[in-house]
């Protein structure tokens, strides 16, 4: 069988990225690249560095990753769907609900893929934590709390931290829970002098009654990737930057300390971390990708779902901007 013709549109940071992965995968072949504002990562290789999505059409590519930034995702994406190519358009979908909602049309419109990269879902600890939570190893769900800190990326121009980073959380805690957000409240600042929040502090309900929580910042020195979920039968932590899964037991054992035993709630059990295998995330989305193009499978982020989780991102930052005073 032929390998599929890809071609890739925005050739900065993570664009380095994805140009890599398509190289090194089977069935894919990387046929073009496009960026107006050239290679400044070398990755094109022997392939001539196109001005635009037009000239990436006219390369007669099967399908395209879209990196540019958030702002040109609309255009780039509704070229794409027209042309009748499909796309794994880089998260969030859009920068307004608006342009996300006339991505989602023109994708089904076309009859073809249309995907988003909300890469944290295939993180080998939240894709083994998704497993046991649906095989019921935690019980009940009570609480789905997620800490995503660290330094900020001068790539990032165009959105702040809910929609470049907050993004991640709230789709990767609606797709853990197998539930969608009925509600949120945040607060932001505002302390790098940046006109977009570089902090939130956030809370919500699941349709399915789990209370969420969420940290996110670019002015943390420390770097973390968080995710906890607490449930019936203890607690689960995923750091999705070592893609490590530990898993925290209720105790059975009676207390003889009477200040401790006094307390009615759970003990503290067993301590397990587990041994998965460690794939690299964004090969496993780029062959998810590839495999939907081919009608393999639907294990992909639809875009449908990336217009929800831009929803909730939009419903957050108006929570913050109408404050209720104590």
């Amino acid at each position: 069988m032929t390998n599929l013709r890809v071609g890739l549109i925005g050739l900065g940071m993570m664009g380095r990225h994805h140009a890599r992965v398509i190289r090194e995968i089977d069935g894919v072949d990387l046929v073009a690249v496009a960026d107006a504002t050239g290679d400044p990562h070398n990755v094109a290789g022997g392939l001539e560095v196109l001005g635009g999505v037009e000239d990436l059409i006219k390369a007669g590519i099967d399908a395209a990753v879209v990196a540019v930034p958030t702002g040109m995702h609309e255009e780039v994406g509704l070229a794409l769907a027209e042309a009748g190519i499909h796309a794994l358009i880089e998260k969030p979908i859009a920068h307004s609900i608006e342009a996300g909602e006339r991505l989602v049309k023109a994708f089904e419109t076309a009859g073809v893929v249309g995907c988003v990269g909300h890469i944290e879902r295939y993180n080998p600890a939240l894709q083994s934590l998704r497993e046991r939570m649906a095989d019921g190893d935690l019980g009940e769900v009570y609480q789905i709390a997620t800490r995503r800190q660290g330094p900020f990326p001068a790539r990032i121009a165009d959105v702040g931290v809910v929609k470049d980073l907050a993004t991640h959380d709230i789709d990767l805690t609606a797709w853990l829970a197998q539930s969608e957000y009925t509600a949120v409240a945040a607060q932001v600042a505002l302390r790098s002098g940046r006109p977009h929040e570089d902090m939130v502090a956030a809370t919500g309900k699941l349709a399915n009654g789990t209370i969420t929580n969420h940290l996110v910042n670019w002015l943390s020195p420390m770097k973390e990737r968080v995710t906890v979920v607490t449930g019936e039968k203890g607690a689960y932590v995923a750091d999705t930057l070592t893609a490590d899964l530990t898993f925290y037991a209720n105790g059975v054992v009676n207390s003889e300390w009477d200040a401790v035993a006094n307390f009615r709630g759970v003990a503290e059990g067993d301590v397990t971390r587990f041994a998965i295998p460690k794939r690299e995330p964004l090969r496993t989305e780029h062959e998810r990708f590839r495999d939907a193009v081919l009608g393999k499978t639907s294990e992909i982020v639809t875009m449908q779902e990336a217009q929800n989780t831009l929803r909730t991102a939009e419903n957050l930052l108006r929570t913050a901007r109408q404050p209720v005073d104590a």
